[in-house]
């Protein structure tokens, strides 16, 4: 581990002495882009030796963090100060506004991003970052969840990976089912495998989280209009840019109805989907003689599972990505999430680490700890702890296309509210249409771009 943390620190000297050097405009993705309110041609102004950071995460993150910022503070001389809050989406708005704005934001979601960069006060990545160079290593994608008119305000420091379907690995080899589904066509065949060979059913799927209960089913969403329909599809759906009731909508709900609605396809049959915890859904999965198979989840499963799982992850679980569709969008997507890290300041101090949290030497003592993942396919993935987070990684390192959660980026009204709601209906028995129209009026008529009607992306 010492090696590694040396290499690391020549690397953050060159990143550090690069930005102490910088001018300039990198690489504009867009010449023809807003500047969200900053010149575009203008040179960050000198440091003071410290940069202030708000994020959501603490306790062990937030001390995992630190730990990985070590580097980079001994060899820059530049003091970090990171502040938690879990209530950061409402802080920073306000701090922002007020004025008292932190040099760096560390994001869960983009869409608050997104409200600033139209507000002018977020600073383009690049016009500190090389933006050529960081694409080049980032997962295929992953910048475009904080594109606004054309350019990026942000870049991704963590990632999380959903499109992930588990599996008791013992049992399920016993079984011989494929491990490697080339489609969703194939996938369904495992599932009638599994219940032609067993009394189980292949499917655990829970979504009950109190207040929250559907949002688990707006991944199942995304992960088909993503599959069915392909990445611009999906950005147009999110985006609002064609109405959430489009006939291209209402197939992935569809599509997703087929697989949980299905007799003996899903643990407990539907009713049991909204009472069973999410948290709680593949317990049944780890029993000697499991009573489901499968279920599709983000990397974060992990931590809910029993406790000797945990300890033993490679030899306990399985993984495989959930597939595409045969007859739909030609590639591997995947589905996931991440912390976006914007600059408030455009100061030497703040470019610097600017450029170190979103390289690939960012983040080594906590990928060793487990629970992070980095969003550049260049990382070191021996720094990851175990086989399985290493698959994971792979798995979106590999992909053809990387989408952001589309529910995290829609309007709140209907990312946090209306969709999660909708769900609910919808595994309650009310049809696609209904649902999706019912959607659809929630979305702030603002912020809808159907035909033309705003140019915000």
């Amino acid at each position: 581990m010492a090696s590694s943390r040396a290499r690391r620190g020549v690397v953050t000297a060159l990143a550090v002495t690069g930005a102490l050097t910088l001018t300039g405009c990198l690489q504009n993705p867009d010449p023809d882009a807003g500047g969200g309110g900053f010149g575009a041609q203008s040179s960050p102004d000198p440091g003071d030796g410290s940069v202030t950071v708000l994020g959501a995460f603490g306790g062990a993150e937030e001390e995992l963090f630190v730990e990985s910022l070590a580097v980079f503070e001994e060899e820059s001389g530049i003091d970090v100060v990171y502040t938690s809050d879990q209530d950061f989406t409402t802080t920073i708005l306000l701090r922002v506004n007020s004025g008292d704005a932190p040099d760096v934001g560390l994001f869960p979601q983009p869409g608050g991003v997104m409200q600033m960069a139209a507000d002018g006060q977020v600073i383009p990545i690049d016009q500190m970052i090389d933006y050529d160079a960081l694409d080049a290593t980032l997962v295929s994608g992953f910048l475009d969840s904080a594109r606004y008119q054309g350019r990026v305000y942000a870049a991704p420091m963590r990632m999380a990976v959903k499109s992930i379907v588990w599996y008791p690995k013992e049992a399920y080899e016993e079984g011989g089912w494929s491990t490697e589904p080339a489609s969703l066509d194939e996938l369904d065949e495992i599932a009638e495998q599994i219940k032609a060979d067993t009394d189980a059913a292949p499917w655990c799927i829970g979504w009950e989280s109190a207040q929250a209960t559907g949002w688990v089913g707006t991944d199942w969403i995304e992960e088909y209009m993503l599959r069915l329909h392909g990445p611009d599809v999906y950005d147009d759906w999110m985006y609002g840019r064609i109405p959430f009731d489009d006939p291209r909508v209402v197939e992935a709900f569809e599509a997703y109805g087929e697989l949980a609605n299905e007799e003996g396809n899903v643990l407990g049959g539907t009713t049991a989907i909204l009472s069973t915890p999410f948290a709680d859904a593949m317990a049944p999965a780890f029993q000697p003689e499991p009573d489901c198979y499968l279920m599709r989840q983000g990397n974060f499963a992990t931590t809910f599972f029993p406790a000797d799982v945990q300890e033993n992850l490679d030899e306990e679980v399985g993984i495989m990505t959930f597939p595409p569709a045969e007859d739909g969008y030609d590639g591997q997507p995947i589905l996931g999430g991440g912390d976006l890290a914007a600059a408030f300041s455009f100061d030497e101090d703040t470019v610097a680490l600017m450029e170190f949290l979103t390289s690939d030497e960012f983040g080594g003592p906590w990928a060793e700890a487990g629970g992070w993942l980095s969003p550049h396919t260049s990382f070191d993935t021996s720094l990851y702890p175990d086989e399985t987070t290493r698959q994971i990684a792979e798995m979106a390192y590999t992909a053809d296309v990387f989408r952001y959660d589309a529910s995290d980026v829609m309007p709140k009204e209907v990312g946090s509210d209306s969709f999660w709601k909708g769900m609910v209906d919808f595994q309650n028995g009310a049809s696609a249409e209904e649902v999706t129209a019912q959607i659809w009026e929630t979305w702030p008529e603002a912020q809808r771009q159907v035909d033309g009607e705003s140019e915000d992306e």
